[in-house]
C-alpha cells in the first residue's frame, strides 16, 4: 500500500428498489427469473478456488413449486472437509498478512457488483430457492448484504484505529491479528444476507473460512460466492461446503486447526455444537471463538394506550412477512382486553385478506414455507390448538402442500399465557395472542419477560410516554433488538445492529464493530526508545 492514511468510502445504506408496475427494474428481475427457471444448474463444492464434484447430490427446488428443480448440488463429507482445511491453511498466511486496505477492497467491490450487475441474479435465486417475494428478496439478498459489505470495512478501519496511549520515551500500539486456524461459518436458509455475512465478516479480518450453507438455500448462497470470486477474493479464503450437519460439521469440529464458529440457526443445534467444542478443547490450538444467533419467540406488547391501527399493521407485517420465517418475526402478542374488541376484527380481516402464492406473481404478499418438514411441523401446532381447550383460531388455520408448501397466515388466541404456542419457537406464519386484564398490566409485562427462554427481538406499542419508559425498563433484558411503536423485524445494518441474548445467542451484533472484534486476536506492542542500562532503581540508593 502506498504511503498515506487511507480513508474508506463513507458507508451508506443501499436504497431499496420498489419494483413498481411497468418499471425497468421489475422487467429486468422478471427476465432473470424466467431465465433461471428455464435452466437446471449444477452446483459443485468450491475448495481452494477449484470446483469439486463428489457425485453425492441433492436437488434444490422451489418451495412454492415443489416439483420444479433449480439445481443439482454436490455434497461434502469428511474427505472434502480435509481438503478444505488444507486449502484454508494454505491461503491463511498470505491473506492474513495482506494489507487491510486490500482486503477491504475485495468486499467494497463485491458490494458494488451486487448493487449492479449481480443484483437480479442473487435476488432471483433467493426468490426461487427460498420462496421470497420481490420485496423480501430485495431488502435481504441485495440491500442488507450490500450494507454488510460496505459497513464492515468501515468498522474494521475503526477497530484498527483504536490504539493505546504512550508515555514519554515509549511507543505503545496494538495490532489485530487473524485467528490461528480457520473459522467455520454455518448459515441459515432464511436470509441470503446472513449467508453472505457469516463467512465474510471473519474473512475481512484476515481469517480463512469453511462455509456450510443451509441445504435449502444453496442456490442463492452459491451465487453470492460467485460475486465474491468476481470481486477478486483469493482461492482458499472462503471454501464452499454444502452438506448435512453431521457430514460436514462433525469432521470440521474435530480438526485441531478449528479456531472459531460463526453460526445462525436453531438453539438446539448451537447448544450441541458448543458441547462438542467443549469436549474437544484439548485438541485445539487455542480457545475457539464462538459467535451464534439462534432462536426467537419474539413479542409485541400492547399497552392500553396503544394506537390500534398501528398495532394491527405491525402484527400483520411482523408476523407474516416471509411466512414468519424471520428470526425476528412476531410470534406472540399481548393485547389488553380494552383494545381486543377493536384489534381482533381488524386483525382477522387483514390476515384473511393477505394474498399468498408464487413469488413470481408480484401481487402476492407471502409465499411458501421452506420445506415439507416445516410445513408438517407447523400444521401440528395448528392442529394442537384446534383440538385443545383454551385456544381459538382467529384467522387462517390450514395449509396445502400439493403444489407448494403453503400455510395460510394463522392467528391463534391462547387463554393460557404459558401454553406451548406462547413458548415454543414455530418459525412459520403463526401468531399467538394472549389477552390480558388491563388491571394486571404489571403481571402481563412480567409474563412477557419470563415466558420464553429467548431474548432476540420485541416491540411495544403505547402512546403514553410514561408507559413507554416503564415498559422499556421492565423488558430491558427480554430483547437484544427492541422496538417502540414498530414491528420487531427489519433491522438495518449501521442502524440497528442485530443479535439477542438468553437462548437467542451470544449477542455479538452482526453489522457492527462488536462482531468484527470477535474475529481478531489483539497483540499489544511496546517499544522503548532508550532502554535502561542499569538494573538498579533510585530507591535503592540509601538504607
Amino acid at each position: 500500500m502506498a504511503n498515506g492514511v487511507v480513508k474508506l468510502p463513507h458507508p451508506a445504506n443501499e436504497p431499496v428498489r420498489g419494483y413498481a408496475p411497468g418499471s425497468a427494474e421489475k422487467r429486468a428481475l422478471k427476465a432473470r427469473l424466467a431465465s433461471m427457471l428455464a435452466e437446471e444448474v449444477e452446483i459443485p463444492l468450491v475448495i481452494g478456488g477449484k470446483e469439486v464434484r463428489t457425485g453425492r447430490t441433492l436437488k434444490a427446488i422451489c418451495p412454492h413449486d415443489r416439483h420444479h428443480v433449480l439445481a443439482t448440488v454436490h455434497l461434502a463429507k469428511e474427505p472434502e472437509v480435509a481438503q478444505a482445511v488444507a486449502a484454508a491453511q494454505e491461503a491463511w498466511r498470505s491473506w492474513s498478512e495482506l494489507p487491510w486496505e486490500d482486503r477491504a477492497a475485495v468486499f467494497l467491490r463485491a458490494a458494488e457488483l451486487l448493487a449492479g450487475p449481480w443484483r437480479d441474479t442473487v435476488n432471483a435465486a433467493t426468490m426461487l430457492n427460498q420462496s421470497k417475494t420481490a420485496h423480501q428478496a430485495e431488502i435481504d439478498s441485495a440491500c442488507e448484504l450490500i450494507d454488510f459489505w460496505r459497513f464492515n470495512p468501515h468498522y474494521m478501519a475503526e477497530l484498527y484505529a483504536e490504539q493505546p496511549i504512550s508515555s514519554p520515551g515509549v511507543w505503545n500500539y496494538a495490532e489485530y491479528r487473524a485467528l490461528e486456524g480457520f473459522v467455520f461459518a454455518v448459515t441459515p436458509f432464511n436470509f441470503s444476507s446472513i449467508g453472505g455475512n457469516l463467512p465474510t465478516a471473519p474473512a475481512m479480518m484476515g481469517n480463512t473460512v469453511l462455509w456450510k450453507p443451509a441445504s435449502t438455500s444453496i442456490v442463492s448462497n452459491y451465487y453470492i460466492l460467485k460475486v465474491l470470486e468476481a470481486a477478486g477474493l483469493p482461492p482458499g479464503v472462503i471454501n464452499f461446503l454444502p452438506g448435512s450437519g453431521p457430514d460436514v460439521g462433525d469432521p470440521v469440529l474435530a480438526r485441531p486447526e478449528f479456531a472459531g464458529l460463526h453460526f445462525t440457526g436453531s438453539t438446539g443445534t448451537f447448544n450441541g455444537m458448543w458441547r462438542t467444542l467443549a469436549g474437544n478443547l484439548e485438541r485445539y490450538r487455542g480457545y475457539p471463538r464462538i459467535v451464534g444467533e439462534t432462536g426467537g419467540k419474539d413479542f409485541v406488547f400492547a399497552h392500553p394506550s396503544a394506537d390500534v391501527e398501528s398495532l394491527v399493521t405491525a402484527l400483520v407485517r411482523g408476523a407474516f412477512e416471509y411466512q414468519g420465517q424471520k428470526c425476528s418475526a412476531a410470534s406472540r402478542a399481548y393485547v389488553p382486553k380494552s383494545l381486543w374488541g377493536r384489534v381482533r376484527p381488524l386483525l382477522a380481516e387483514q390476515v384473511e385478506g393477505l394474498t399468498m402464492g408464487s413469488p413470481l406473481d408480484f401481487r402476492n404478499f407471502m409465499a411458501a414455507v421452506i420445506d415439507e418438514k416445516s410445513f408438517d411441523k407447523t400444521l401440528e401446532y395448528i392442529d394442537f390448538a384446534r383440538n385443545s381447550s383454551g385456544f381459538e383460531i382467529v384467522a387462517g388455520g390450514y395449509g396445502d402442500k400439493s403444489q407448494g408448501f403453503f400455510i395460510r397466515p394463522t392467528v391463534v388466541q391462547s387463554e393460557d399465557p404459558r401454553s406451548k404456542l406462547m413458548v415454543e419457537e414455530i418459525f412459520a406464519p403463526v401468531l399467538t395472542v394472549h389477552v390480558y386484564d388491563d388491571a394486571d398490566l404489571d403481571g402481563a409485562v412480567a409474563l412477557c419477560d419470563s415466558t420464553s427462554p429467548y431474548a432476540l427481538t420485541g416491540g411495544i406499542f403505547a402512546e403514553d410516554r410514561q408507559a413507554i419508559v416503564a415498559l422499556r425498563s421492565a423488558l430491558r433484558h427480554a430483547a437484544g433488538n427492541f422496538y417502540i411503536n414498530d414491528k420487531p423485524t427489519g433491522a438495518v445494518v449501521g442502524q440497528q445492529p442485530f443479535g439477542g441474548a438468553r437462548a437467542s445467542g451470544t449477542n455479538d451484533k452482526a453489522g457492527s464493530k462488536l462482531n468484527l472484534l470477535r474475529w481478531a486476536s489483539a497483540r499489544s506492542i511496546k517499544e522503548t526508545f532508550v532502554p535502561p542500562k542499569d538494573y538498579r532503581y533510585p530507591f535503592m540508593g540509601e538504607e
